[in-house]
């Protein structure tokens, strides 16, 4: 018995042993942390988990039962969610506050607009194979209501399934918000050409990033926030940051596997406090704690720190490496030294007091974040001349030596709608012909109420250092007095509008630039005259139905005075 116990444990043993062959796993960390122009701090926290020669799920075989996951570092919730929709990449975002491109530069990740943003590529199902075929699906496959072969199906249920995993408004990110911009949200990673893929895309301005979205955040990641650079996910400090925003990036590489990718950016003012003359910066004023510990599922943690130029200060401890203006502390060959109650903490330190920047913050720096300037100026500003009608302006301004091209989206939920007939675009104030090659491949998907946004996007090729400026009528709709939010003074909040910069030599990927939400008012009936009308008729009521009531129930009885011993008198008149 003893013996048939031992060959089953091993033969159990050389099985794991094979599947851990075939499915490996690794997980990185690594913090940036860079020092930008305008006094302030850019820190990126970057998590990756890589399942080596994972796959995603065949959307044709939804029907069919999934294989069981057996993960030691990779995200079980996700492992279990982004299969049963049968979703080969997808992208979610929760930011907070708006980020400046002039002052800042490019940010280490794209996805920096106001809000929440998903976006997905799904692999068409069953459902549209057989809808080109003559023979009929199997049962397992029939088209129904809640199909889960269908694009939309999936992408719906992606969205609830997010929301309650990250305890955010996802869900209302329904068809009124859903669009699909494939020239500006192409695919970062690999798509398998076994089957074809479709786009979705939504937005939801008012949906912020809170500390309820960064606890499930957390729990994704192997040595949660105990250790390692995780240890830095301090809520009190990040969201007291000028901007902070949170990322969930999941990719499949043909030649590596299924990648998972847990961002966390912020940007810190040291020099918040008016008794603050230096930007002097630590990593324990930043996120309030120190690496106590190593992670030990890490397979590398790293600390990158850009170093400023023309400026001297001081930099505490040793970097591990030093070269290219950036110092890089390597948390692993630490870990002897953490391990003996040496937390590291990194702080740079200024010798000279700051001095702000007396020219305007579109020019050039080295010190920005990502790139060494924002490649375009952007302002976007929406004109009321009343309640039902105004004019939105988008300004561009290209402040390099080379033109510039870009893809200008828009998606607009269906309360604004565009006057495409009104559109005019001016170079430095010189209106351009519709002939002209400033503006090309336009393409504008109309509202329909109730039903979907408004999709507009066009190319343009702004000349070097010239301004371009593109202006439109819009009108906005009269909604039903069940229609508006609880807050309907306040107004609605449009999505930003994304600039999508195209790479000239088409090797690369364009950059996304998202400009701020818009506030628009709409019509809003007074809504304290229902409040009014009610007060004033159950008022009316009350006393109608109160004297009716009293007439009703109450019984009249001829009572005789003389009776009850009481003397009549009769009074005499007067003189």
């Amino acid at each position: 018995m003893k013996l048939a116990h031992l060959w089953s444990f091993i033969v159990l043993f050389n099985a794991s042993c094979l599947c851990r062959a075939q499915l490996s796993e690794y997980f990185d960390e690594k913090l940036v942390v860079k020092p930008l122009k305008d006094g302030k701090v850019a820190s990126t926290l970057t998590f990756t988990t890589v399942l080596k020669n994972g796959t995603p799920r065949d959307p044709e075989l939804l029907h069919t039962e999934d294989e069981s996951q057996h993960y030691s570092l990779f995200p079980l919730a996700l492992g279990q969610v982004l299969p049963e929709y049968g979703v080969t990449e997808m992208h979610l975002t929760l930011n907070a506050g708006k980020w400046n491109y002039d002052a800042w530069g490019q940010p280490v990740e794209a996805g920096v607009g106001t809000g929440a943003e998903l976006w997905a590529w799904i692999g068409d199902g069953a459902l549209a194979r057989y809808a080109s075929s003559s023979s009929s699906p199997p049962l397992a496959a029939q088209p129904s209501s809640n199909n889960k072969s269908s694009v939309d199906a999936r992408w719906q249920g992606l969205r609830n399934a997010l929301a309650g995993l990250f305890c955010s408004s996802l869900g209302s990110l329904d068809e009124l918000r859903t669009t699909s911009p494939v020239e500006v949200f192409r695919p970062e990673g690999s798509l398998p050409s076994s089957s074809s893929h479709q786009l979705r895309h939504a937005s939801h301005p008012s949906e912020n990033v809170c500390t309820e979205n960064l606890t499930p955040f957390i729990k994704l990641l192997p040595c949660k926030s105990s250790a390692g650079l995780a240890s830095f996910l301090n809520p009190h400090k990040l969201f007291d940051a000028n901007w902070h925003g949170m990322g969930v990036h999941v990719l499949w590489h043909e030649d590596e596997g299924v990648e998972v990718r847990l961002t966390f950016q912020t940007v810190s003012d040291p020099l918040r406090s008016s008794y603050v003359r230096k930007q002097d910066w630590s990593l324990e004023s930043l996120f309030g704690a120190k690496v106590e510990k190593a992670c030990r599922a890490a397979r590398s943690s790293l600390i990158q720190v850009s170093l400023p130029r023309n400026t001297p200060y001081s930099l505490s401890p040793q970097p591990t490496l030093a070269e290219n203006d950036e110092a890089v502390y390597d948390i692993q060959s630490a870990a002897a030294a953490v391990e003996k109650d040496k937390p590291i903490n990194v702080a740079m330190n200024y010798l000279h007091e700051f001095q702000h920047e007396s020219e305007p913050q579109s020019s050039l720096s080295t010190s920005g974040l990502g790139a060494t300037t924002s490649l375009l100026s952007i302002q976007r500003t929406l004109k009321e001349s009343s309640q039902s009608h105004g004019q939105l302006s988008v300004v561009l301004r290209n402040p390099s030596s080379t033109p510039v091209d870009a893809v200008y989206l828009e998606t607009m939920p269906w309360i604004v709608q565009f006057y495409l007939h009104t559109l005019t675009v001016t170079i430095n104030e010189v209106p351009q012909p519709s002939s002209s090659s400033v503006f090309s491949n336009l393409s504008y998907i109309p509202a329909i109420p109730h039903s979907r946004p408004t999709t507009f996007h066009v190319q343009l090729r702004i000349p070097p250092n010239s301004t371009l400026r593109l202006t439109m009528d819009v009108t906005k709709a009269f909604l039903r007095y069940t229609e508006h939010p609880p807050d309907a003074q306040r107004g609605w909040d449009l999505p930003p509008a994304i600039i999508y910069i195209l790479d000239p030599d088409q090797h690369h990927r364009g950059i996304r630039m998202y400009t701020p939400t818009l506030l628009v008012d709409l019509a809003t009936p007074d809504f304290s005259m229902p409040y009014n009308v009610i007060i004033f008729t159950c008022t009316l009521v009350a006393f109608i139905f109160g004297s009716v009531f009293n007439l009703l129930t109450r019984k009249f009885v001829v009572v005789s005075l003389t009776k009850l011993g009481t003397p009549v008198t009769k009074e005499k008149g007067g003189d």
